[in-house]
């Protein structure tokens, strides 16, 4: 900020100087503190424009068009118009300030312009010591929204938006790295930053920058565009000037650099110089065949149209988008300062506290309702030519949004829109603003380019780089399994599963790789595939290529990419062919499960028994007759051959849920041992890796590999049980001879590596399942944006079957390819069955509680006598009893308790006529001894 008060004092000084060679300026008072009614009659507007540029020239039209409209509405100000005051700063930044500070001599309430953003952020700090707004339609710069600049107000779409679209663009297009041309200044450096920053977000960067100073020569372009030809990129993005950027592209069409294979695309001032200049030069069409741009999209309204036909009816010159948002600028301001006279607002000024100490700075006054203006210009919502005019709390306009153009022949067709909401879309933005949570169903976003050298074809975006840094990769060296990484003998050149997979993911990236492969390790033996990795933390290589497992420790070293090929460990042992054998149908079910199943089939014959005991007479008997009908029903729902009908509701619920669950078990064993008897052909001692960590036997791994350090850490086996072994030769010889003649009894590695070696050895086998979990993929350095993309291609690889192709080609070989890799068909275990047991036992259990309930109930309301029970003690004669009255029958305890009532009824029946009998008889007397008297 001294420097800035420095520079200010300066260009103060000047324009004293200025000030004092004009002999019709007046001496002002000394003390001057002009005031004016709240409802003056004239308002000066200051604006300060390039007349010679082509938006000083529409700009100048469209703001004397509005300062008319205005004036000739006297319903807008009330009376009061509006005077402009235009200046010319002839391209000059030292005039540019003179002027801004001339303006403060006629009372200004606003500033309009420059056009250009260096200028503006000069006349920002002058604007912000005399308080008065400083509103531009064409200065696009991102930073003049910042804190810095409190009395800055762009009335047009900042180029923050404006890269946004470019980045999107370039990530729908799937290009990765571009090449940046503009122009050194604020304008430029700061949007380039805005590129840099969206492109960020979407995993793209800009890999070149090339700066143009500002009114560079012919020659100088050039050198720069000479230079960028020899980048292996072909996508450049130009955010310049007009004159400037019709410069840049004449010059690459002569360089030969607008054909086909590379993509040009501009910020908006291309469409603003097909707008406004059209025709244009003959040399300029051609150069500008296939590129792509921008234009700010409004939509069609009555105020559009109206100011399209008051345009055509005044100038030949075209209408730029600029136009319109200088039209609305005009008006902006006559609705703030309505606005700012119905709040009580005045206009006066007065001199600033600290001019007074330097030279001839007293003519320099302070718009004192500055603030209040500002705030009123901010705060205004209405609508103009171009749409919609509200500010945002950092002070842009709403609704950013942008036509994607593209050139073609003299003319130029519209391919899409952006808009801050919707993003890319074929479809206008006011039509996707009420489905934002799918603006884009459709893959397709924009229409067909046609770009340059007349392709429908998208460029690539990159070529193969001249002289451009190559990747160090570093490829492991193997002795064995050379079907996946091998060094061709006398040469550098590799090939392999893991290379032809690492070189297709290289060719469908949009941009290009250039990498050179540096062998690791000495030819005798294996290398470490850890160590390899551990050279990119280290800064040896770039990234290294081939078998390398995905673990643990070597993810803290670098990233990796997606795996191309899944891996895990397995174990391979000798295998022989064996017959079924005589109990192979007890093999379909574990033990466990066995046991539980015959359980189960007890208990649910118990369960029915003692639901149907009281009631069917086919479960009743002597003991020995029911436990043999329980259990012959039990074992009988195993075929669904019982006959037993059922009486009880409760039973037949049970019933029913046990024989789902007999299918179930009995469907389950068929398919097992069906299994058993036709897949089954090999057996092995060793079941597994459960198998060698309870045996002492040793175990062989490959060398050098990870395998060991995961047997000793992970599982616990002994150091001195393993035993490296190199080449297949080696595992085979060991796998026959066996631990007891110095070999092995198994061995332990990856599952691509196993497969590939028995594909031509049918005498061993995988036994057991698959241990660990994880897959080969390619290193790279932390945060490698690369990695992202070999992982995308990989995916696409595998999506259109070239991943499978690779792999058929180099691992599948002979004989036994096609053989099964299991030794022994997994038995089912009781973890399988655990919901249908459960289920079952849950049914038995509630059955028998409702059972006993009800039994209870019957028991206290059909309670036999206590004279039935006589001799007995209290106690056991009430147990005894209910046991009694449990096993006797349903329609016995039924009958008995008829009989006991039909007896009691008799008896009060009886009870009655003696009663009766014993009054007839005393009548009869009392009539006896009557007649004696008489």
């Amino acid at each position: 900020m001294n420097r800035v008060s420095g520079l200010l004092v300066m260009l103060v000084f000047f324009n004293g100087c200025f000030i004092m060679a004009q002999t019709t300026q007046t001496q002002e008072p000394e003390h001057r503190n002009t005031s004016v009614l709240s409802r003056p009659d004239v308002v000066n507007i200051g604006s300060i424009l390039t007349f010679d540029s082509i938006i000083g020239k529409v700009g100048k039209i469209a703001l004397e068009a509005a300062i008319e409209d205005v004036n000739s509405d006297p319903t807008v100000l009330n009376g009061t118009k509006l005077k402009l005051i235009i200046h010319d700063s002839n391209f000059s930044g030292f005039l540019s300030i003179m002027e801004a500070l001339q303006f403060t001599e006629t009372e200004s309430v606003a500033l309009i312009g420059p056009e250009s953003s260096v200028l503006a952020h000069m006349i920002s700090h002058v604007v912000a010591e005399l308080q008065i707004p400083l509103l531009s339609f064409t200065a696009t710069d991102p930073t003049l929204s910042s804190l810095e600049y409190p009395f800055f107000i762009r009335t047009t779409h900042s180029d923050l938006f404006q890269m946004a679209a470019i980045a999107d663009i370039i990530d729908y297009y799937e290009w990765r790295q571009i090449v940046v041309i503009y122009i050194d200044d604020d304008h430029g450096r700061n949007g380039v930053t805005s590129l840099a920053d969206q492109l960020a977000g979407k995993r793209s960067k800009i890999s070149h920058k090339s700066s143009i100073k500002p009114n560079a020569t012919r020659k100088e372009i050039q050198d720069v565009l000479l230079q960028i030809a020899f980048i292996e990129s072909r996508v450049l993005v130009v955010h310049t000037y007009a004159d400037t950027g019709l410069g840049i592209l004449e010059i690459a069409q002569s360089l030969g650099m607008i054909q086909s294979g590379y993509v040009w695309i501009t910020t908006d001032w291309l469409s603003t110089a097909i707008d406004i200049s059209s025709p244009l030069p003959s040399e300029s069409i051609a150069a500008m065949q296939g590129v792509i741009t921008l234009r700010s999209y409004i939509k069609n309204s009555e105020l559009k149209r109206k100011f399209v036909t008051k345009w055509e009816n005044s100038t030949k010159l075209g209408l730029s988008t600029y136009s319109m948002f200088a039209y609305d600028t005009i008006w902006l301001i006559a609705r703030a300062l309505d606005d700012f006279f119905n709040h009580g607002g005045n206009i006066s000024f007065s001199k600033h506290p600290e001019m007074g100490k330097f030279l001839n700075l007293d003519s320099l006054s302070i718009f004192n309702g500055g603030k209040m203006f500002l705030e009123n210009i901010l705060n205004i919502k209405m609508n103009g030519t171009t749409g919609p005019i509200e500010y945002t709390s950092d002070k842009n306009l709403v609704f950013p949004a942008f036509e994607v153009i593209n050139v073609i022949g003299t003319g130029n067709r519209r391919v899409g829109y952006w808009s801050n909401s919707s993003r890319l879309s074929k479809s206008p933005p006011e039509t996707l603003n009420g489905n934002l949570l799918n603006p884009s169903s459709s893959s397709e976003l924009l229409n067909h380019v046609v770009w340059p050298g007349e392709t429908l074809k998208k460029p690539r975006g990159w070529v193969f780089p001249q002289n451009g840094n190559q990747l160090k990769i570093g490829v492991p060296n193997r002795v064995s399994f050379k079907e996946f990484v091998e060094e061709e003998k006398e040469s550098d050149l590799y090939k392999g599963h893991c290379i032809d997979v690492f070189t297709s993911a290289i060719n469908i990236l949009p941009y290009a790789v250039p990498y050179k492969f540096y062998s690791y390790g000495d030819g005798h033996k294996n290398p470490s595939n850890t160590d390899l990795v551990s050279l990119i933390k280290s800064g040896v290589y770039d990234a290294v290529v081939g078998d390398i497992a995905i673990i643990t420790n070597r993810t803290r070293m670098a990233d990796f990419t997606q795996p191309f090929i899944q891996s895990g460990l397995v174990v391979v042992a000798p295998v022989r062919r064996l017959n079924s054998g005589t109990w192979a149908f007890l093999k379909p079910f574990s033990t466990k499960l066995w046991f539980i199943t015959g359980i189960f089939f007890i208990v649910v014959g118990t369960v029915i028994w003692i639901l149907e005991h009281r009631k069917n007479d086919e479960f009743r008997g002597s003991p020995k007759q029911q436990v043999v009908t329980t259990l012959w029903f039990s074992f009988s729902t195993l075929f669904f051959s019982h006959k037993q009908n059922m009486m009880s509701t409760l039973a037949r619920i049970v019933l029913l849920l046990w024989l789902f669950v007999v299918l179930i078990i009995s469907s389950s064993y068929t398919a097992n041992l069906t299994s058993i008897l036709t897949v089954q052909k090999l057996s092995s001692p060793i079941e597994g890796i459960n198998s060698l960590i309870s045996s002492k036997d040793p175990i062989g791994y490959q060398e050098s590999s990870f395998v060991k350090n995961y047997l000793v850490e992970e599982l616990g086996i002994s150091d001195s049980r393993l035993v490296p072994l190199n080449l297949p030769q080696d595992y085979e010889k060991a796998l026959n001879d066996g631990p007891n003649n110095g070999g092995v009894v198994a061995i332990v590695d990856e599952r691509p590596y196993i497969e590939l070696f028995l594909s031509t050895r049918c005498q061993f086998s995988i036994v057991g399942q698959e241990f660990t979990n994880n897959g080969w993929g390619f290193a790279f350095p932390r945060d490698s944006d690369l990695a992202v993309d070999i992982s995308s291609a990989i995916l696409k690889l595998s999506e259109n079957g070239e991943l499978q192709r690779i792999h058929d080609k180099w691992l599948i070989q002979s004989a036994c390819s096609s053989q099964g890799s299991k030794s022994s068909v997994d038995r089912l275990e009781l973890k399988s069955f655990k919901g249908l047991f459960f289920i079952c036992g849950l049914a038995c259990f509630v059955a028998l509680f409702i059972y006993l309930v009800l039994v209870i109930y019957q028991y206290t309301k059909h309670k036999p006598n206590t004279s039935e029970s006589t001799g007995r003690s209290l106690r056991s004669g009430c147990i005894q009893t209910f046991i009694s009255f449990v096993d006797g029958k349903d329609e016995s305890v039924k009958t008995r308790s008829k009989k006991r009532v039909k007896e009691a009824s008799l008896h009060r029946s009886n009870g009655d006529n003696v009663s009766m009998n014993g009054y007839r008889n005393r009548s009869t007397r009392k009539e006896l001894s009557l007649e004696t008297l008489e």
